[in-house]
C-alpha cells in the first residue's frame, strides 16, 4: 500500500503538473481582488483565484493569475469580496426540510393562542382530509407548557394534524390524526417509542421517538414527482445559504432514491451524500457491489442508525437519569445488542457507518461498539461517525481521536438547547455538552452542519455558535459553557476541510488548491478578521458547485 508521505508527493506532483497545464492554456475564469482563504495550513490566504473547466488550478496574487489569462478568459473582479471553500453541511433530513419550506410556521409561535392561530390558518388553506404537516414548534418558547390534541381540536375538524417538535422527535397529533392512525387508549407503546396518555389513559396527542412510525400508514404517500420537486426547492435554499453539499443522513431510502433519479436526469445544483438505514446494510451492500458508490454529484455506501431519542424529549441516554425526571433515563432507539450486531455486520462488509447518539451513556455504548468492530474487523480507513456527539463523559472525549471517530456536530443546537439545557442536566452535565473545544483540543476531527430542519441550513448561524455560544434568548452575552467556545478558522475548517474527510472527499473537496473542484462560497465579509458579532450580518453573494455559479452572482 502507498504509505502517506508517497501520497501527499504524488499530490505535490499532480497540483505542479496542473499549474503547467493552466501555465499552458489560458485559464477559463480569474477571480481577481479577493480575499482567498484557502483553508491550506501553509498558504491560507491568496487574492486570486484561476479556474479551468471544473476545477481550481492555479491560487496566487493578482498579478500572477493575470498573467494565465487569455482572450476567451473571463476576469472577475471581485473587488474585495471574501472567498472560502464551499460550506458543507455534516447532516441533514433534506426532504422533510425541503417539504417543511411550504408548511406552518410554528417555530416562533411566542404564545399558546399563536400557535393554535398559526394551525389553524394553516388548516383553512387546506382540502378537508389533506394532512397539514411540518411546524417545527417549541414549547419552550411559551413557558414550556406542552401542547394537546385538545388546544387544536376545535380549528381543525376535518384536517388530520401531525405537527413536529423542532428536533422531530416528537409529534402532536389532533384527534382526526389519532383515528386515521388508529391509536387509542388500547395501542401499546412501541419498543423504542411513547405514546403519551392523560390520567384517564387517553392519548394527549403527543407521540415519541418509534411511536411516529404508526403514523406512517395513515399519511398519503407524495409522488416521485412532488419528492422530487421538492429536492429542487430545498436545493435553491441551500445554495442561498452557500451550502454546496449536504450529507442527508436518512433512515428510509425516499430521498436517495429521488437523488439518484435526479442525477440519472441531469438535474442536480449540488452535491449530496447519501445515507441510508443500518438496517438495510445488505440492502446497500449489495448496491455498491453492482454499481459502485456514485459519483462527486451524488454519493451513496454510508448507512446511519440511531441509539437514543433527544434531549428535548428526555429520550436521550444517560448513565444518570434526568435532573428534572428522576425516573427516566431515557429511551434506547435500537436496542443495544441488536445495534451492536448490525454495526459489526455493516463495518464488516465494508460500508460507512454512522450513528446517532445523543445523550451520555448512547455516546458510550457506540464508541465501545466502534471499538469492538475495529478490534474483530481488522484495520482500515473506516471513518466512524457519531451524529450530534451531544452529551460526553469526561471520559470519552479523547476516545474520539484514540479510535479516529469523527464527532459530526450541530453547534446550533447549544445555543438553541442552551437556553433550557440546564433543567434536565443538571450543572456538571453542561461542561461536556457540545463539547467542541475539549474534542478539538484531544485532537479529536469535528465536522459541523445544521441538523435541518431542525435548525437552520444557514453556516453562519452555526460558525457564530460555535464561537460566540451566545444563546438565542439573548440571556448569555459572554457564552453558554464560554470554556467550549473555538476560533472561526476552525469553525471554517469544520465546514470544509473536515467535511470533506468525513465523505472520504478530501483529496478534492475543501480547500481551494490546484486540482480541487471548484466549489466555492462568495461572501461580502471577512469572517476571518471581522467581529465574531458581525459574522451571521454577513451575506452570500454567490455560490459556485463545479465552477458554475448556482446562486446569486460572482459580478460584487
Amino acid at each position: 500500500m502507498i504509505n502517506r508521505r508517497e501520497l501527499l508527493a504524488g499530490m505535490g506532483a499532480m497540483f505542479a503538473a496542473r499549474e503547467l497545464f493552466a501555465a499552458d492554456r489560458p485559464l477559463d475564469l480569474a477571480y481577481v481582488n479577493a480575499k482567498v482563504w484557502t483553508g491550506q495550513r501553509d498558504v491560507p490566504l491568496a487574492s486570486a483565484i484561476g479556474i479551468s473547466a471544473n476545477r481550481v488550478t492555479v491560487v496566487g496574487d493578482n498579478e500572477r493569475i493575470r498573467k494565465l489569462t487569455g482572450k476567451r478568459t473571463r476576469i472577475v473582479d471581485l473587488r474585495g469580496a471574501f472567498v472560502m471553500p464551499g460550506f458543507m453541511d455534516n447532516h441533514t433530513h433534506f426532504l422533510r426540510a425541503s417539504f417543511g419550506l411550504s408548511a406552518p410556521e410554528l417555530r416562533t409561535a411566542k404564545t399558546k393562542e399563536e400557535f393554535i392561530d398559526r394551525i389553524a390558518r394553516s388548516a383553512k388553506a387546506l382540502r378537508p382530509g389533506q394532512w397539514l404537516q411540518g411546524g417545527n414548534w417549541d414549547e419552550q418558547m411559551w413557558g414550556g407548557e406542552l401542547p394537546s390534541r385538545e388546544w387544536i381540536d376545535a380549528v381543525t375538524p376535518t384536517t388530520p394534524v401531525a405537527v413536529v417538535r423542532l428536533d422531530q422527535h416528537v409529534a402532536l397529533l389532533n384527534s382526526l390524526a389519532l383515528k386515521l392512525a388508529h391509536i387509542d387508549r388500547n395501542t401499546p407503546d412501541p419498543e423504542g417509542g411513547l405514546i403519551i396518555r392523560d390520567q384517564k389513559g387517553e392519548p394527549t396527542g403527543l407521540i415519541k421517538d418509534k411511536a411516529k412510525d404508526l403514523l406512517k400508514p395513515a399519511i398519503p404517500k407524495p409522488s416521485d414527482a412532488d419528492i422530487d420537486a421538492a429536492i429542487g426547492v430545498g436545493t435553491a435554499h441551500a445554495l442561498s445559504k452557500g451550502v454546496t453539499q449536504v450529507h442527508v443522513t436518512e433512515l428510509d431510502w425516499v430521498t436517495h432514491e429521488s437523488l439518484r433519479r435526479l442525477r440519472q436526469a441531469n438535474r442536480i445544483g449540488m452535491r449530496f451524500y447519501s445515507f441510508v438505514p443500518l438496517e438495510d446494510w445488505r440492502k446497500l451492500d449489495a448496491l455498491v457491489k453492482a454499481e459502485g458508490r456514485g459519483d462527486d454529484w451524488v454519493r451513496w455506501g454510508a448507512l446511519k442508525g440511531l441509539v437514543d431519542g433527544s434531549l428535548g424529549s428526555r429520550t436521550a441516554v444517560f448513565h444518570e437519569p434526568y435532573a428534572d425526571d428522576p425516573a427516566n433515563h431515557g429511551i434506547y432507539r435500537t436496542p443495544p445488542e441488536r445495534l451492536r450486531e448490525l454495526i459489526l455486520d455493516a463495518d464488516a462488509a465494508g460500508l460507512h457507518i454512522t450513528v446517532h447518539a445523543i445523550g451520555d451513556e448512547g455516546n458510550d455504548k457506540v464508541l465501545g461498539m466502534f471499538e469492538e468492530a475495529i478490534a474483530r474487523n481488522g484495520a482500515r480507513d473506516r471513518r466512524f461517525r457519531i451524529e450530534h456527539a451531544q452529551h460526553l463523559l469526561e471520559s470519552d472525549v479523547p476516545r474520539f481521536a484514540k479510535l479516529n471517530i469523527i464527532a459530526s456536530m450541530q453547534p446550533y443546537h447549544a445555543i438553541d438547547d442552551g437556553r433550557w439545557a440546564l433543567k434536565p442536566l443538571g450543572p456538571e452535565r453542561l461542561h461536556t455538552s457540545w463539547a467542541i473545544r475539549s474534542l478539538l483540543d484531544a485532537r479529536a476531527k469535528v465536522t459541523f452542519g445544521s441538523d435541518w430542519p431542525v435548525a437552520p441550513i444557514d453556516p453562519l448561524l452555526g460558525v457564530a455558535a460555535a464561537v460566540l455560544r451566545q444563546t438565542i434568548d439573548g440571556a448569555n452575552p459572554s457564552g453558554w459553557v464560554p470554556e467550549q467556545k473555538i476560533t472561526v478558522q476552525e469553525a471554517l475548517t469544520a465546514y470544509t476541510t473536515t467535511n470533506a474527510y468525513a465523505g472520504f472527499q478530501e483529496d478534492r473537496l475543501g480547500l481551494i488548491a490546484p486540482g480541487y473542484l471548484a466549489d466555492l462560497t462568495i461572501l461580502d465579509t471577512d469572517l476571518t478578521t471581522c467581529a465574531p458579532e458581525q459574522i451571521t450580518r454577513a451575506k452570500v453573494l454567490g455560490t459556485l458547485v463545479d465552477g458554475r455559479v448556482r446562486f446569486g452572482t460572482d459580478r460584487t
